[in-house]
């Protein structure tokens, strides 16, 4: 994903006046010396031939990779605009996103945003964005003719093909050698070079999303990069209208038929019924239950409103590591079977990955006070045991699939 560091960002400069070339200096959130930026290409023309300066009044948070960043960042330049045009709430965010939950459009107008991008040599595609910002730009020591601005749109389409073309890359490296799943039965190592694809791919519509946007023509660009605009013949666009009938049609039955009771023998071990009467796996829903937990702990204490990003994470990726288990464990709670146990295993190692970093994250936590001392022993030991818990299923599942 892109390196969107505008949480970090203090203040900066953007000096366009040599034409060709754009250089910079951007404060960052943590780091003691501002990230030089030489870049080959222009700004946009209400920037071109200016200095651009800019502040951010607002509260900062130092980025939870600024190690990654280069001190100096060389590269080409992307879009860069102090005119950038975006869509802003006019209520706080929670109030807006509590509205979108119930499908109400919340209120908005269209602002002005500085839009920062470029493609380091080091890090990949770097992101500022805001509408926050307090901006100067000086006169224009010179002006982009019609021709350079037209050149100028292309290099950032090449630059931004280019960076997709890694993302590709990573696409097709992950699927090539992956066996034919109606010919062959696949084992976790399959499932796992699968889920890598998946990621990949979701990764690159992710940034072609943020890049562009959901117009009609920005659709239309996606689909072109994502390889979906390749024209179809009439037979294949028929057995996919037939195919999206079957799915349709398939979707109104199940609807309609009441879900499966699970095996009474199995209570307690593949499933139990929440006090409001969901199923769950037993070990989804104590790591669910967990997670809540201690989010409700940190609300409890304050700490939101002194934001730590080891802390974030700790939270965000305890809250995943359920998420995933539930991807994994939720079809055998349901009773819906036979599921795959090579499946269920690589499911399983993903969460186990994200409960590694939860556990990582609470140990960078723990020197700092944040938490109380029997706080931070209760979530380790919280951790330690669905750690326990999923190697155990693991092990379980892999002697299913090899027997």
């Amino acid at each position: 994903m892109a390196f969107r560091i505008h949480d970090s960002v203090v203040r900066g400069t953007i000096d366009n006046r040599t034409k060709g070339m754009v250089r910079g200096e951007i404060w960052l959130e943590g780091l003691p010396e501002p990230m030089i930026l030489h870049l080959k290409g222009n700004a946009h023309p209400d920037v071109a031939g200016c200095l651009l300066t800019f502040h951010n009044p607002g509260n900062r948070v130092a980025h939870s990779h600024l190690e990654l960043l280069a001190p100096v960042q060389r590269g080409v330049v992307g879009d860069i605009t102090a005119a950038r045009k975006t869509r802003v709430f006019d209520i706080p965010f929670e109030q807006a996103y509590s509205m979108l939950k119930r499908k109400e459009k919340p209120p908005e107008h269209i602002a002005n945003a500085l839009y920062l991008e470029w493609f380091s040599e080091s890090n990949g595609r770097v992101v500022i964005e805001s509408t926050d910002y307090e901006l100067t730009v000086s006169a224009p020591e010179w002006q982009l003719t019609t021709e350079e601005d037209a050149q100028r749109a292309q290099d950032v389409a090449k630059a931004m093909h280019d960076f997709l073309g890694k993302l590709t890359n990573a696409i097709e490296r992950h699927k090539r050698g992956q066996k034919d799943p109606d010919k062959e039965q696949w084992d976790e190592h399959d499932y796992e070079r699968f889920f890598r694809e998946s990621d990949a791919r979701t990764e690159k519509y992710s940034e072609l999303l943020e890049k562009y946007g959901e117009s009609d023509e920005a659709e239309a660009k996606i689909a072109q990069e994502m390889g979906w605009d390749r024209k179809q013949t009439e037979e294949e666009a028929a057995a996919n209208e037939q195919w999206i009938e079957e799915m349709n049609r398939a979707c109104e039955e199940a609807l309609n038929e009441p879900e499966p009771e699970p095996d009474p023998h199995r209570e307690g071990i593949d499933w139990i019924r929440t006090d409001h009467g969901d199923l769950r796996h037993p070990l989804q829903h104590r790591c669910h239950e967990n997670a809540i937990e201690l989010w409700r702990k940190v609300k409890e204490l304050g700490i939101e409103e002194h934001p730590d990003d080891d802390l974030n994470h700790l939270v965000a990726e305890f809250q995943t590591t359920s998420a995933k288990l539930g991807g994994a464990l939720s079809g055998i709670a349901r009773g819906y079977g036979p599921h795959d146990a090579a499946f269920t295993v690589a499911y399983l190692k993903r969460a186990l990955d994200h409960l590694h970093k939860a556990h990582a994250r609470l140990e960078a936590v723990a020197p700092k006070n944040l938490l109380p001392a029997e706080m931070i022993a209760d979530t380790r030991q919280q951790l330690f045991d669905i750690r326990e818990s999923i190697l155990q299923l693991m092990a379980q599942f892999r002697g299913q699939a090899n027997a």
